[in-house]
């Protein structure tokens, strides 16, 4: 939680000082890191919400959504009630103890619904600059926002929270201008004008992201289709003037992981995609070695079906495999506990295993600017069922074709102009203009200028 706050939290959390020493080693190797800052809401026991519940008005009584009535709950949404002196019901963003932050409406319907200047929402949104203005100036490099597109309320078209995003991008630009940005909103056409640096495919929406990783027939999987996919993710990038600043991650910790669905070496072609489109890659911890989602654990903290993602960190094969010296008992979450349990030393060890790919994945990458954000993209073939994805990159003069067959037939592609393989995986030939790409294979071309 980012807020500054009373409510005592457990130790295994560390402290400010264990995360500015963090900061500061990162940045010794080169490395920044970012935060995950949640607005929308605090906990139910935050000295905010304690004070906000007091039938006197004080500071806090318009830091959330409330309602004039008990008797009235914020329609479309949850809501606290009956629990403090104060008359009304406070909105909950998703759990119950999620009292949401008051941001305003930008379209007010009722007499408790305050307008997006009114004082409340103001204080609201300065107050936030402040936890964002904390963190900055102990090390901190930015933020990835959590749903950053549902702070304002009744906001069908996203102009509130454009504006509101917008002015917070003017405080950091005065005094963090350094500061990175990265928003969780799924409509990158719109959290880029707010001034963030990028957009986080939302994995429910829209997208059709999950249409590639997660569904009853994933597109990695070898017989799904990605064609919603590519229609969506093109309306986007246009929209958000070819920007390439719109990020596809490996998982993260709200879904299952990759590896729940995508089996064995089309996982490399998972990468191969992922490590070849515009926007910052982003890889969920374990994603790169194959971690499983562990089946059948408690639920810990709100995680109920999340949970199975979020399991220790598998190093290499001692105790707890390398996370802890802890007893396993001890362990906020289990470790995997399958005797097959991949792990990162074994996969370094093993140059045909799927960290050893990724690897060679991010070092093409590199070495090519074109396979980077700021190239461009058109889609050759959209991977309706039982056809492979297949997208030209270009930037300054340079095309790399990138073909990606997770199906169990070959594809044959028509080159303009002679072409040098620069990555496969799988098989592919090029005779004459044509390339034939195998089933389950992956292949980048440089075609010649």
């Amino acid at each position: 939680m980012m807020f500054q706050t009373t409510v005592k939290l457990p130790p295994r959390y560390g402290t400010n000082d264990d995360l500015e020493r963090l900061f500061e080693e990162a940045h010794k190797l080169g490395l920044h890191i970012i935060l995950d800052l949640v607005p929308g809401h605090t906990s139910w026991k935050h000295r905010w919400f304690t004070e906000s519940m007091m039938a006197e008005k004080n500071e806090f009584t318009d830091r959330y959504v409330w309602t004039d009535s008990i008797w009235e709950e914020p329609e479309g949404y949850g809501s606290l009630r009956g629990i403090s002196d104060r008359d009304g019901s406070c909105m909950v963003n998703f759990f119950t103890h999620q009292p949401a932050l008051n941001y305003g409406f930008y379209k007010p319907e009722r007499p408790w619904q305050q307008p997006m200047d009114s004082q409340g929402a103001l204080a609201t949104r300065e107050a936030m600059k402040d936890v964002m203005r904390f963190w900055l100036s102990r090390g901190c490099d930015g933020f990835r926002v959590d749903m950053a597109g549902s702070l304002v309320k009744n906001d069908p078209e996203g102009k509130g929270n454009i504006a509101l995003w917008q002015d917070i991008r003017a405080f950091l630009d005065e005094e963090f201008p350094e500061a990175a940005m990265v928003s969780e909103w799924g409509e990158p056409d719109k959290s880029l004008q707010g001034g963030f640096h990028m957009d986080f495919l939302l994995h429910f929406g829209p997208s059709h992201y999950n249409d590639l990783f997660r569904c009853e027939q994933p597109f990695f999987g070898g017989k799904g289709d990605a064609s919603a996919f590519v229609s969506k993710y093109m309306d986007s990038y246009e929209r958000s003037e070819r920007r390439g600043l719109i990020c596809i991650p490996s998982g993260n910790h709200d879904m299952d992981r990759l590896a729940r669905r995508i089996k064995g070496e089309r996982r490399k072609l998972a990468f191969a995609f992922l490590l070849s489109m515009p926007g910052a890659p982003y890889i969920y911890y374990g994603d790169e070695i194959g971690m499983n989602y562990v089946e059948g654990l408690t639920s810990v903290e709100g995680g109920y079906g999340r949970t199975g993602s979020r399991s220790p960190m598998q190093w290499n094969s001692s105790a707890n495999a390398g996370f802890s010296s802890a007893p396993a008992e001890k362990l906020y979450i289990p470790i995997d506990p399958s005797p097959d349990r991949p792990t990162a030393a074994g996969q370094a060890a093993d140059e045909t295993s799927l960290r050893s790919e990724v690897k060679r994945l991010i070092a093409i990458r590199r070495q090519y600017k074109t396979l980077q954000s700021t190239g461009d993209i058109r889609f050759i073939s959209d991977g309706a069922v039982g056809r492979p994805l297949a997208y030209m990159r270009s930037f300054e003069g340079e095309r790399i074709l990138i073909v990606i067959d997770p199906t169990d037939l070959p594809a044959e592609f028509t080159l303009d102009g002679r072409g040098e393989v620069i990555y496969s995986f799988g098989s592919c030939e090029i005779k004459g203009s044509t390339l034939t790409v195998g089933e389950c294979s992956a292949v980048f071309v440089k075609l010649e200028k």
